[in-house]
């Protein structure tokens, strides 16, 4: 199994002096990621996101990372694919640029990047976007595997151009879809491609997803493949907080989480302003499934169907507490189908000791059970 850590960059209470420090503090948590034994970090791309991601130009910061680090590898999860915001052309070329000098260690995730606050930044067409991240992927796979890249396809048509530089692993680095769905899941196992889940609702969610995803593989032929090389990598989220007092993590953590739940919430509406998750409580997790019961709510008030994601953001049962617990949970996630287990831990209101006291505890007694287990 496989352990990396993921980026968001939020920012409860944003200044710009917070949010320079922030994307500092990121860097340093990532170049520790090496040296506790992660084998990777990821970087989401947002746009105009106001609290839950900062991380807008994750190319310079993985570029930054590589150059600071020797031996992770870094991860795009995800680049967001539809055309106005990046041309699939554009991607491949900063994509094999960051593999070369990275020494071969890139990794390139592909999203919609679907709020209307981002799509109406660049104007980006929503109803298009499953579309155009699917061709972008095609068009992508196609300018690695040749010397010149030509694409007719029914969004875009690209006549024979070089796409330079080629990356530096052989034929290109691993691909893979963000997955919160059934739906994607599918689309990513017909593509060929690796799965990044992003939800939070726990290990028996994610084994259904893992039985979804390897019953789609099983299915699929070749004719959507997007590659000739297939990547059928199942990444999981893991939100965590580990510290040496198990109370502390789980108010860390869950307190982090109930601002991750309401700032994305804010975007895609229903869960209120997301500073009312900085406000410290006696009790997180009861302030945790209040913040859920308003999401349903206010669902409920617009006449809004209330799907499991609605408040799966806001489940509680993670990697919170002790080195054991954190090992506990990622056992789950293990015996759930994950092949690597991605850690949420900088989330808005954790602060940077608590991320960087997160990743030795797991570099120091997480992964170490794991690798010993597995060589054993």
């Amino acid at each position: 199994m496989k352990f990396s850590v993921i980026f968001e960059a939020q920012l409860a209470d944003p200044t710009v002096e917070r949010e320079h420090q922030l994307i500092r503090d990121c860097v340093e948590q990532a170049v520790l990621a090496e040296e506790m034994g992660f084998d990777r970090i990821w970087a989401v791309e947002h746009h105009s996101l106001k609290w839950y991601a900062h991380m807008s130009a994750p190319e310079i910061f993985l570029t930054w990372v590589a150059a600071r680090t020797s031996t992770i590898r870094i991860g795009h999860g995800v680049v967001c694919m539809p055309f106005a915001f990046n041309h699939p052309a554009r991607v491949a070329e900063r994509a094999a640029m960051l593999d070369l000098l990275s020494g071969g260690r890139l990794d390139l995730g592909a999203g919609r990047g679907g709020t209307l606050q981002e799509t109406s930044l660049c104007g980006v067409d929503r109803e298009r976007t499953t579309q155009e991240v699917e061709e972008a992927l095609q068009i992508i796979g196609k300018a690695w595997a040749s010397d010149e890249l030509e694409h007719h396809g029914p969004l875009l048509d690209i006549d024979p151009h070089p796409i330079l530089p080629r990356p530096h692993q052989t034929p290109h680095p691993p691909l893979f879809l963000a997955c919160s769905r059934t739906e994607t899941l599918k689309q990513a196992a017909e593509l060929g491609i690796g799965a990044l889940v992003m939800g939070f609702a726990g290990p028996e969610s994610i084994a259904a997803m893992r039985a979804a995803y390897d019953t789609a593989i099983a299915g699929r032929g070749e004719a959507r493949f997007v590659s000739g090389v297939v990547n059928d990598h199942f990444a999981v989220l893991c939100p965590t907080i580990v510290l040496d007092d198990r109370e502390a993590a789980r108010r860390v953590g869950i307190r982090g989480q109930r601002f991750f739940a309401q700032s994305i919430g804010h975007w895609y509406g229903g869960a209120g302003i997301p500073d009312e998750a900085v406000v410290e409580g006696a009790d997180e997790a009861a302030a945790m499934r209040e913040a859920a019961e308003q999401v349903v709510a206010r669902l409920h008030e617009h006449d809004i169907p209330v799907r499991p994601a609605a408040t799966a953001t806001f489940n509680a049962d993670h990697a919170y507490g002790t080195a054991d617990d954190a090992i506990a949970y990622a056992e789950r996630l293990g015996d759930a189908g994950a092949d690597e287990i991605m850690c949420l831990i900088q989330m808005g209101t954790v602060p940077q000791e608590a991320c960087m006291e997160t990743l030795r505890q797991w570099g120091e007694k997480v992964i170490p059970y794991f690798r010993a287990r597995e060589s054993g």
